[in-house]
């Protein structure tokens, strides 16, 4: 390793297997954050340079498909068509194997701890904490790199996230082909209302809110008026299952600034109007090991608690919605308390809800 003014670089002979780990994270860096201006470019050369039908073709396939990431398949689901065309067949387990997303999860590494079954004749909304500054935990959810779906052959996790992510071409069939839905509860509630079963919605229920303290060391999260999951778990009768992120939090530093400063504030403009809070933060580079927009290689281990079972409740009032999220809260916690010693979060850290 060489150092040259504080910046440590990365030497030469890095093993191959390392440097597509490596790959696999920036690819999916770029998908992210990169990929829409390029995208969108290439539609407007290619409308403008003799490729007009394929344009034309694209947004005829747009039209047609435009309800996927509210049903997490394709608009065949509302008709009355053989099985190869119900949910799920959007959904590529094949997609979802490659091992590219095993590259992915290999880098950090990212791994998943059941500490219960799932049986697949029930639908679970699964919460996940922290959001941390990208959410890199909830790959595992989309994948299959980290194991998830040999653990569980019979679910089929569905990670959610913002409806502005399917707004771009090519990235939404990327997502989509990963299971991904988008957030709101309309989609929600499809997949989980479903007469099927073995279907589970992973919400990561801080929101991107919850990126402004993602601070190494912290564990705080959004949580005390978050309670929309809770209603469309009673509605639906989804059990409720807790999950926790260790060492999401550690995966960026970030620069914190004071609550009602001018920069706070602009953050939380750019997170009320396009939903990104615009948090300054650094990882490391492609060639060095401190300053960069790649995630620290730092272990990731998510723990899946016991299903919270939920009974049916069509309208459910206030008071068993605040019961619910009561205990919801409760077994989070417990979650965290029993397992943080085991992922080097020391014993007097707790978790801090807001």
């Amino acid at each position: 390793m060489t150092s040259v003014l504080g910046i440590k670089f990365a030497p030469l002979d890095i093993p191959l297997a390392r440097r597509l780990q490596t790959f696999a994270v920036l690819l999916h860096f770029w998908i992210i954050f990169i990929s829409p201006v390029p995208i969108i470019y290439l539609f407007y050369w290619m409308y403008f340079n003799g490729y007009e039908l394929v344009v034309a073709a694209y947004c005829v396939w747009l039209w047609w498909d435009w309800y996927s990431p509210y049903r997490g398949t394709t608009l065949f689901m509302s008709i009355d068509l053989p099985c190869i065309f119900q949910s799920g067949a959007y959904s590529s387990s094949s997609f979802r194997n490659l091992r590219l997303h095993k590259w992915f999860c290999s880098y950090f590494p990212l791994r998943i701890h059941p500490k219960s079954s799932l049986p697949p004749d029930k639908n679970y909304l699964i919460g996940l904490h922290p959001h941390g500054v990208i959410s890199m935990s909830s790959y595992a959810f989309a994948s299959n790199g980290a194991g998830l779906m040999d653990q569980y052959p019979r679910i089929n996790f569905h990670p959610c996230t913002l409806v502005c992510n399917f707004y771009v071409p090519l990235r939404r069939e990327w997502a989509l082909l990963l299971g991904v839905i988008n957030c709101s509860k309309e989609a929600i509630t499809y997949v989980l209302d479903d007469s099927r079963r073995g279907q589970a919605a992973v919400v990561v229920v801080g929101g991107a809110g919850e990126a402004f303290n993602a601070q190494p060391g912290k564990h705080v999260i959004s949580l005390t008026n978050r309670k929309g999951f809770i209603k469309i778990a009673l509605e639906t009768g989804a059990h409720l299952v807790p999950s926790y992120a260790f060492g999401e939090n550690e995966l960026y530093n970030q620069i914190e600034f004071e609550e009602g400063s001018k920069i706070r504030r602009f953050q939380e403009w750019m997170k009320k109007v396009c939903g990104i809070p615009a948090v300054l933060f650094h990882g490391r580079g492609l060639f060095n090991y401190n300053f960069g927009v790649l995630p620290f290689r730092m272990q990731l281990d998510t723990v899946l608690g016991a299903p919270i079972p939920v009974e049916k409740t069509p309208n459910p009032t206030q008071e068993q919605i605040d019961k619910l999220h009561g205990i919801y809260v409760r077994k989070l916690v417990e979650l965290f308390e029993e397992n943080k010693t085991k992922y080097e979060v020391p014993e007097d850290a707790h978790i801090t809800i807001q």
